[in-house]
């Protein structure tokens, strides 16, 4: 008779089996598992040393396609501060006045803007005339009208302008993607973005006109409407929208504080959205169809995404989305990769054009209609 100690003894010998059997075969497996990349590497120089661009830099270390050459910023001590962290070279250190020099340094690939949302019309421009790729955090102008010049001028000058649109590379994000291509959900008919914090510091750049172009919208409000075109999968054909005001005094004329707005698209779907600088825990999308939904909350954040469809949880890789995005602007430009979702700056473009939609509607109270 098998006692229960030969039957535990059995079963340790067979698991010990199957590791070594499983060892064995990752040996043989073929050495490309984990060949390291050894194609062009996209050298980047970035603009605007504030957190985000601290964030984008300290991303940066784990890429193996992109890697942090150079800076540029209207603050010297900044400057010395991250050529010793980042071991960047002196002539590939600039300052706002001189930067249209990089033209002549080979050793710059690409420059990333960092800068407050006003600032970024002109540097793209002066980007594009040294003959420079550009990468430009969103919103990544202050109007479509801008939008447009700065597209213009990166295809005068025949280099590749992209906007730092992280959730395009995020993969559980883009597994929902993947799920709405092959008809999982079925027809689209409802999405929901929901996008806000209260806003800290009164006298920051974000609450100031001049230089953010506006309010949460232009923050914040811009993933709700990024979000619902590429989740629902179509552009949206007219807008109607609302704002709340709770405090002038922090949030003066011109910024708005919240805005709820709504979206029409050609497949008969519809979107609710919500996007404010004075409500906190809103970061959530949830997309229904007549076959299924899909959730996601943390939808935007800087990480880890959560979500969830009718089919059950997201296990997709967390990831480090500026690296990941790095990573894949360096083969957009190298390489001419197309990705599921479009960085580049016609994608940055539609959503200016809905933005500016939005606060005609707040301003009218009427539906405006969106045209290609």
């Amino acid at each position: 008779m098998n006692t229960r100690r030969d039957f535990l003894q059995k079963m340790g010998a067979s698991a010990l089996m199957l590791q070594l059997s499983s060892i064995s075969a990752f040996a043989e497996a073929p050495e490309e598992i984990n060949q390291p990349y050894e194609g062009r590497v996209l050298r980047v120089a970035i603009m605007g040393l504030g957190g985000y661009g601290t964030r984008v830099a300290e991303a940066m270390k784990t890429c193996a396609k992109a890697k942090l050459v150079g800076v540029i910023s209207g603050t010297p001590s900044k400057i010395k501060d991250w050529q010793a962290k980042y071991n960047i070279p002196e002539k590939n250190c600039y300052h706002y006045q001189n930067f249209d020099e990089v033209k002549n340094n080979p050793d710059i690939d690409a420059i990333y803007v960092t800068t407050p949302n006003a600032l970024h019309h002109g540097q793209v421009i002066r980007i594009a005339k040294a003959g420079k790729h550009a990468i430009c955090e969103k919103p990544m102008a202050l109007n479509a009208k801008e939008g447009e010049e700065m597209v213009n001028a990166c295809k005068k000058a025949n280099v590749k302008l992209l906007v730092g649109y992280r959730m395009h590379f995020e993969p559980r994000t883009l597994e929902v993607i993947r799920m709405r291509n092959a008809g999982d959900f079925g027809k689209i008919m409802f999405f929901q973005g929901q996008c806000g914090f209260k806003i800290g510091d009164p006298t920051q750049w974000r609450l100031n006109k001049a230089l953010a172009g506006g309010g949460s919208m232009m923050d914040i409000g811009i993933y709700a409407i990024n979000g619902a075109r590429y989740m629902v999968g179509e552009e949206p054909i007219w807008v109607t929208a609302q704002e709340t005001k709770t405090d002038p005094v922090k949030f003066k004329e011109g910024v708005d504080e919240t805005i709820q707005f709504q979206l029409g698209f050609p497949g008969g779907a519809v979107a609710s959205c919500l996007s404010s600088y004075n409500i906190n825990h809103l970061d959530r999308f949830f997309m229904s169809g007549d076959k299924g939904f899909a959730e996601m909350q943390p939808s935007t954040g800087y990480g880890p995404i959560k979500g969830r469809t009718h089919r059950g949880e997201l296990t997709q890789p967390i990831t480090t989305h500026q690296t990941v995005q790095m990573d894949e602007m360096s083969s957009i430009i190298f390489e001419d990769k197309r990705p599921v979702v479009s960085a580049d700056g016609e994608e940055g473009l539609k959503d200016l054009k809905i933005i500016d939609a939005i606060y005609e509607a707040v301003k009218t109270g009427k539906k405006v209609r969106l045209t290609a």
